[in-house]
């Protein structure tokens, strides 16, 4: 297969569409840019979905993985694996005291996080098995996600969906304390709303549920999956906060590439999931693991949460530029790398100009433009796209 038409054909013919794809095949990446079948070049600045986030193929990455690669590759999590080991040691020393289960995907992370808070509920406060989440949320696409997931869309021909979820306003406190009831067992969150268009918790906010939480003995979820490993300009979005959760997810950028959950938990409630009560065939494998110890490498060693701050800053001072260009431009939400655009239109338009000039970005509920670039990004990268985008903008506003 030569060219993105046969390898289209071959999906038609055999790949199940549940998504909708750019007509374009990716065959090679590095760093900030990735190559289509015929060879053209992209900044990329949405790598994988936000999991790419040290750019695509990062060599210490590259290098980790192709060493564990000749030694092993998968071991059963009934034996005990030191790549496995040293990642949970490794997250723990970068977060809070407590312990790590290992997944594959965001998804499986907020599994695993329903299922404790179920557990907690369940042995200490009288089978109290409800989980408080926000409007516009995103926290995976099994049938226990989509349940947790604030958005209607998602759970569209799953009837009957999963109970025990409510949703309320984000950075409403008074909506969150008139849901909470004796059969609440957790609230969980994004730190900052990904797929809902970037919204960002606001500081008090954060710091009232978490009092609400230990007053109330209801567990504090942080879904970081996209926030987590550097793009908020800190190792995790929490700790902007001054707070700690009582467990977090991870996934995305964590793997550096590869598949990889996490589900973090305090140390006080880490004895709620026993053996036998989760579990995860692929969760932590050798290789995997060996990719993630990698990205905390190239983020300390390589002084990335710096670099991102400083670009973050930069990007965002250029956007404020467009701002003025072009008042279709309503607002622009950011936490350093991790930018929604806020358009007074639909954004689908400015995505396609982009990407017919080479550069790729997402847009979400509509209207917002989701623009995530990798924490090595450079500012003459996002000169090129800021070019790109105030041309889209023009042709657009």
């Amino acid at each position: 297969m030569k060219n993105t038409k046969q390898i289209m054909e071959k999906y038609d013919k055999y790949v199940l569409n549940t998504y909708k794809r750019i007509p374009m095949s990716i065959v090679k990446a590095k760093g900030s840019w990735v190559w289509d079948a015929e060879g053209k070049k992209y900044l990329d600045f949405f790598p994988g979905w936000a999991v790419s986030g040290l750019g695509h193929c990062h060599p210490r990455v590259v290098k980790a993985v192709r060493e564990q690669a000749e030694k092993l590759l998968h071991v059963s999590n009934n034996y005990f694996s030191p790549a496995q080991a040293a990642l949970a040691e490794k997250i723990i020393q970068s977060s809070f005291k407590g312990k790590v289960f290992f997944a594959n995907s965001g998804a499986e992370a907020n599994e695993a996080a329903i299922k404790l808070a179920r557990a907690y509920g369940n042995a200490v406060k009288n089978n109290a098995f409800e989980i408080i989440t926000m409007f516009k949320s995103f926290h995976g696409r099994t049938l226990a996600t989509i349940a947790a997931t604030g958005q209607d869309k998602v759970k569209k021909g799953f009837d009957p969906i999963p109970v025990g979820f409510k949703h309320v306003p984000f950075n409403d406190i008074d909506a969150l304390k008139k849901e909470i009831t004796d059969k609440t067992a957790a609230i969980m969150f994004e730190p900052v709303q990904g797929e809902g268009g970037i919204n960002i918790a606001t500081k008090e906010y954060m710091a009232a549920v978490r009092k609400l939480c230990d007053e109330q003995k209801i567990l504090l979820i942080l879904d970081e999956v996209q926030t987590g490993m550097g793009r908020s300009g800190k190792i995790f979005a929490y700790q902007h906060y001054g707070i700690t959760p009582d467990a977090m997810t991870l996934a995305k950028s964590l793997g550096g590439g590869l598949p990889i959950g996490a589900c973090v938990v305090k140390e006080e409630f880490t004895g709620f999931l026993k053996p036998g009560m989760h579990a995860s065939t692929f969760g932590g494998s050798p290789i995997v693991c060996a990719a993630s110890l990698a990205v905390f490498e190239a983020i300390e060693k390589d002084k990335l949460l710096v670099n991102a701050n400083k670009m973050g800053k930069y990007f965002y001072g250029e956007l404020k530029k467009l701002q003025k260009k072009y008042p279709i431009i309503k607002n622009i939400k950011q936490m350093a790398l991790m930018i929604g655009v806020e358009l007074g239109k639909e954004g689908d338009a400015i995505v396609s100009e982009c990407l017919a000039n080479r550069l790729l970005i997402n847009c979400t509920q509509g209207n917002i433009l989701r623009i995530m670039p990798a924490v090595i990004v450079t500012k003459k990268e996002i000169n090129t796209a800021i070019m790109i985008l105030d041309k889209a903008l023009k042709n657009n506003a």
